[in-house]
């Protein structure tokens, strides 16, 4: 069972051994961005396949970033896990912030899917050489705005910030918090975050730079190198000293982009100020972030169970009037011992009248389930039930029929069925199933309809494919 661990500053280091050569681009995938908003993202991570995963909860969602694979990873098997992992959990699969160079393979991966490209959230990147030199005309106000600073300030100085600045940090932010003129929640707690985050200057994953005049800090800035992009994830000054923020932003692109492509000054935040700032620094691109959510095929195409009719049976919703035929069929233990679709133990709680209906309900509900009556001459003979879908055209197929019934091919008849309207009504791609080994009445039922597709210890699996 996959474990997500919520990320404190001592998981930073693990994080960094994924963060530091990923080549994605994007401030999520940082461990200042995991650190900084944590109490908003509310991060959790676990290694699985080779790869950092990470699962975040935002406004009542569970979302996952895409995985990060160390050197021995296996992505597909990564986003096998993640896929699996919603299926038990019975959450939706989300995967969000996803860079630019792979939405085409979840393009590919979905057959349904919605996606959205925000743009308040896009990333802004630029050349690092643009900014370590403010080359050319549409730099020009830049480098005058550097230049005036200079004159202004002959002894300010910029240089690398360590522990041992703490009192210094500290004296910048009750200076920068005087001339804080922002009213707007989401600036003011992006604040108190920096404040928190400035503390962890120390730690080996960042690199931390200040302006100083005379023994006053009057600018920061604090950033992590992820691949060959610089992410910077504060940029403060105090808007008194004219011209400081220029100058800050070139003396840490200078002084800590050594081998360094990009760098990226992260999102905007729909903050008007600050995307008329970012924008000034002319980027080279807004980095895309797409969140994707893929729906599976009953969401899709199915809004009502159907009736399927065989040469014997009729196959239909289950009705409130089955319900006493129904849980006889679920409370045989003998007969469902090869069963565990709606296991009792798998209800949390008491069984009641309702119960098993309910559930059935509940999972077409929420397009996780269809439960199939299985009739004979209107009579509830038995149950069949597609499920576990797996967002990429594939879902498992289960029956069973009544002691009273078995033998005379019900199942086979009923099971047939349910396949065909699976795959060329609902569109899936392959309809799947496996049986215990030990369940020889399965293993015939089976093969009747399908294609054998493998074994392990435990079970067989078949497959039919369209």
């Amino acid at each position: 069972m996959l474990t997500f661990k919520p990320v404190t500053t001592s998981d930073g280091g693990r994080l960094r051994g994924y963060y530091k050569t990923c080549a994605y681009g994007l401030c999520e995938y940082s461990v200042g961005t995991k650190l900084m908003w944590r109490t908003v993202l509310h991060p959790a991570w676990a290694e699985e396949n080779g790869c950092l995963l990470v699962q975040n909860y935002i406004e009542g969602k569970y979302v996952f970033d895409y995985p990060v694979a160390g050197p021995d990873g296996d992505e597909e098997a990564a986003l096998q896990t993640i896929e699996t992992y919603c299926i038990e959990q019975g959450i939706p699969l989300i995967i969000s912030v996803v860079p630019e160079s792979k939405a085409p393979i979840l393009l590919s991966r979905y057959p349904y899917v919605k996606v959205s490209n925000i743009r308040t959230w896009r990333d802004y990147i630029y050349h690092a050489e643009d900014l370590q030199n403010f080359e050319g005309r549409k730099y020009g106000g830049q480098r005058n705005h550097i230049r005036k600073f200079k004159r202004s300030y002959p002894d300010a100085v910029f240089r690398p910030l360590t522990g041992e600045d703490a009192p210094a940090i500290e004296v910048f932010w009750e200076a920068f918090g005087q001339e804080f003129g922002k009213n707007d929640f989401r600036a003011e707690r992006e604040l108190v975050l920096a404040k928190k985050m400035l503390r962890l200057v120390k730690k080996p994953w960042f690199f931390a730079g200040g302006i100083f005049d005379g023994d006053k800090l009057i600018a920061l800035s604090l950033a992590e190198k992820c691949g060959s992009t610089l992410i910077i994830h504060i940029e403060k000054a105090l808007y008194s000293y004219e011209g400081v923020y220029p100058t800050l932003v070139q003396a840490f692109a200078n002084h800590y982009g050594k081998g360094i492509k990009c760098i990226n000054r992260e999102d905007d935040a729909a903050d008007r100020g600050l995307r008329i700032s970012k924008m000034q620094y002319e980027p080279a691109r807004l980095a895309p972030k797409y969140y994707f959510e893929p729906l599976n095929e009953l969401l899709c195409h199915v809004k009502d169970i159907p009736v399927l009719r065989t040469k014997r049976l009729t196959l239909s919703a289950i009705t409130e009037e089955d319900i006493p035929d129904y849980n006889a069929l679920v409370l045989d233990g003998e007969r469902n011992r090869f069963w565990g679709y709606d296991d009792v133990a798998g209800l949390g709680k008491p069984v009641e009248k309702r119960s098993f209906y309910d559930t059935a309900k509940h999972d077409f509900k929420h397009c996780s389930a269809v439960n199939f009556a299985v009739r004979l001459g209107g009579k509830f003979i038995g149950e069949a039930v597609l499920y576990r879908f797996n967002y990429r055209g594939d879902a498992e197929l289960g029956c069973r029929i009544a002691r009273e019934y078995a033998g005379s091919g019900y199942g086979t008849e009923a099971f047939a069925a349910v396949a065909e309207w699976a795959l060329y009504r609902v569109h899936l791609n392959r309809v799947v199933a496996k049986c215990y080994k030990e369940n020889a009445a399965s293993f015939k039922m089976l093969s009747a309809s399908m294609k054998k597709s493998g074994e392990d210890e435990t079970f067989y699996y078949f497959e039919k494919l369209v």
